[in-house]
């Protein structure tokens, strides 16, 4: 598994990171890097570790095993080290409801030595026309934007977001998105949770993906599809009487998978494969319906690492 970029200094280390309930091992053996100004992704379903992980990294939770360092101080002896330089999003902000948004940043400035003032917040996070407002009355986006304020208003060396965009329509989401790309502008490291593959993919400069409390994969996008796909995917709807035997046997298929009534193909020469497909489809009297091509994908590197689709 690949370490944090080359050439960049290490500010986040997890080695061997382990967390049970009971007889669950929310978190078993987790180990990753992370590099200044890098932007990182814990990429899984719910219930993967995720958050647990982030949890324990930002000091809200003790590990029961393993080590971790943020910015070179142990975070398990000495949490309250960490807190002047890091910032936090958590996956459900709770904000005063009574509070304008200028009063709680106020609010949140007092808790640091050193802060950033507000109003420059209110505009970096495009919330000027509502800084009066109350913090009850923002839209959704609004309010993960003003979550992400208040996770900077310490000006942290360090972002800890975790799932930013869950909830949110599309145009707020890609909002968040920007911001996410102008804070590493400035420098600032991220370390990202989400279930979406394609924030993963559009923001990420690496990630690793998780599933039952495991790092399975880690790596760059292009760098976790090329490990285990050098084909592009043929889709289609199911054929009801066209098995999976038959289909794995069509012209220069390497592998079948199913996806929510969804037949894939990986294919090392789409026409052949998809000359192949006709002629077997023509010979029971059917034709593929919704038939594509597309190169393989995070989707189908979570599918052939856990059997299954992360949106499960």
């Amino acid at each position: 598994m690949s370490n944090a970029r080359a050439g960049a200094e290490t500010v986040i280390s997890v080695e061997d990171l382990r967390k049970w309930y009971g007889e669950v091992r929310a978190v078993d053996g987790v180990s990753f890097d992370v590099g200044r100004g890098e932007v990182f992704g814990l990429l899984g379903p719910n219930g993967a570790g995720k958050t647990t992980t982030v949890e324990m990294l930002e000091g809200l939770r003790e590990p029961d095993s393993g080590s971790l360092q943020v910015l070179g101080i142990d975070v398990a002896r000495d949490p309250g080290a960490l807190k002047e330089r890091i910032g936090v999003a958590l996956q459900t902000a709770q904000l005063y409801p009574m509070l304008t948004v200028t009063e709680v940043l106020e609010l949140f400035r007092s808790f640091y030595r050193r802060s950033l003032p507000s109003e420059q917040l209110i505009e970096f996070l495009d919330l000027g026309e509502r800084r009066n407002g109350r913090t009850s009355e923002l839209s959704g986006g609004q309010r993960q934007r003003l979550a992400v304020a208040l996770a900077l208003v310490n000006d942290p060396e360090v972002v800890f977001l975790d799932e930013p965009t869950t909830g949110l329509d599309p145009a707020a989401r890609r909002a968040l998105w920007e911001l996410v790309k102008r804070l590493q502008e400035q420098g600032k490291t991220i370390l990202l949770t989400t279930h979406y593959m394609e924030e993963a993919e559009v923001l990420c400069d690496r990630l690793a993906i998780m599933d039952h409390g495991r790092v399975l994969e880690m790596g760059t996008v292009n760098e976790l599809v090329g490990r285990h796909f050098q084909e592009r995917t043929v889709f289609f709807s199911a054929i009801p009487g066209l098995s999976d035997e038959r289909l794995a046997g069509l012209a220069d298929v390497t592998g079948v998978k199913h996806d929510e009534g969804e037949v894939l193909l990986y294919s090392r020469d789409v026409p052949a494969t998809i000359g192949a497909l006709l002629a077997a489809t023509e010979s029971i009297g059917a034709e593929p319906e919704n038939l594509g091509v597309r190169r393989a994908t995070l989707e189908d590197v979570f599918l052939d690492l856990t059997g299954r689709a992360l949106r499960d």
